[in-house]
């Protein structure tokens, strides 16, 4: 049985640390919906086109999750940690002197590795500072609900600096200052201890072996159907928006900055709900939530949409964080630096591939609405998935055993 990690005193500063390293990486991915219509301009791209800026740090977090997740069970928490903050850092600083596409977007891809390196470090740290699976998902939703308020500073940091006629890069620099404090800070921190046995081997041969593992594959395929969901909103909804004449004209300026707001509030209280509701239930239900808001946006039109695609943020909040908790503490502590970067890889496929697809489908039709329709064909297959594991509650003995081997 491996033993529970030893728990430091400044167990408080280290769970903040986590919270912030969240923080400042979703200023700079969840900005992209803000930025794709100023690079579409800027250098005379089609939307496929210009979604690189997604795809590329996309796919470089993938990447590092599937191949580098194991560094945090094999280096340690702390080091995985500084390494991937340091790599974040000093590529943001370089955005200053670019000037070039594929420059920008040669960037992105080494962002996403280094952002693949520090999450897959911080999702382990999270087990190591959870007393119970189920306070696991309780803090993983508190730490994406600060990841959704990077979110909502991002994009309105980017809309500052053009309205100022700044350059959209300077995001990054910003991100690169706030992470560079963040790395001092590490530093200084006393991590816990995770003790694991000593036969076990700790590498990336080992880590890939966790695909054969259904249960690790039941929750990728689950956080692929989210991400496919959630990247329609934050990649598209501006597109899918744009010329909207009505009403509620200031519904559609402020929509994606609404969404991470409504986002970021749900994750907070995603976290109290947990506390008191089964999370099959919650699941169930919101994502249900979600089915029902895109169906409505589909067949309603701009009229429609500019309505309830932004409030699906609320129904949205819960689901990715408590996909990724379950998913994670369903392994040992001395797996979870692995298991979280097997989830984090087909994460962020979903997260490269829906977009382009959605992307692609769009310019093929000739309108950012056809897109959507496949984004609302997912929402139907998660929810179908969330109410089967309502029904079955398939992975409740694997927990329930967790519980009393390692925490």
């Amino acid at each position: 049985m491996t033993q529970s990690a030893e728990r430091p005193a400044n167990i408080g500063l280290i769970t903040w640390l986590t919270y912030l390293m969240f923080m400042m990486f979703a200023m700079t991915t969840d900005a992209v919906g803000v930025i794709i219509p100023q690079i579409i301009t800027e250098f005379g791209l089609t939307m496929t086109e210009a979604g690189a800026f997604h795809y590329a740090t996309m796919a470089g977090i993938a990447l590092a999750g599937l191949g580098l997740g194991f560094l945090a069970d094999r280096m340690g928490r702390k080091w995985t940690i500084i390494l991937g903050l340091a790599m974040f850092a000093l590529n943001s600083f370089l955005f200053a002197v670019g000037n070039d596409f594929l420059f920008f977007t040669s960037l992105l891809f080494i962002s996403g590795l280094s952002i693949g390196v520090f999450k897959t470090g911080a999702l382990a740290l999270i087990g190591d500072i959870s007393t119970s699976t189920h306070s696991h998902t309780r803090v993983m939703n508190t730490v994406e609900g600060f990841f959704g308020v990077g979110a909502i500073i991002g994009p309105l940091i980017v809309t500052q600096l053009l309205l100022n006629g700044a350059s959209w890069k300077w995001l990054y620099v910003i991100a690169g200052i706030l992470c560079s404090l963040l790395i001092l800070t590490a530093f200084s921190v006393r991590y816990p201890v995770t003790h694991e046995p000593s036969k076990e081997t700790v590498n990336l041969k080992a880590s890939l072996a966790m695909i054969k593992d259904p249960y690790a594959m039941a929750f990728s395929g689950l956080a692929m159907l989210y991400v496919g969901v959630e990247t329609a909103i934050y990649v598209w909804m501006p597109t899918l928006l744009a010329g909207y004449q009505g009403p509620a004209m200031w519904l559609a300026l402020y929509a994606l900055s609404i969404f991470f707001v409504l986002r970021a509030a749900g994750r907070f209280l995603g976290s109290w709900m947990l506390a008191r509701l089964s999370w099959t239930i919650v699941m169930a239900i919101c994502s249900g939530a979600i089915f029902v808001c895109f169906a409505l946006a589909l067949f309603g039109g701009q009229a429609v949409a500019v309505y309830v695609l932004p409030l699906s943020g609320l129904f949205m909040s819960v689901i990715y964080p408590t996909i990724n908790s379950k998913g994670i503490s369903g392994f040992k502590k001395s797996q979870h630096g692995a298991v979280g970067g097997i989830i984090l890889f087909f994460t962020c496929v979903s997260a490269v591939i829906a977009p382009l697809a959605m992307g692609a489908i769009s310019d093929a039709f000739g309108d950012a609405k056809y897109g959507f329709v496949l984004a609302t064909v997912l929402a139907a297959l998660l929810f179908a998935a969330l109410l089967f594991n309502l029904i079955r509650d398939p992975s409740a003995a694997r927990l329930k055993a967790l519980d009393v081997s390692e925490y």
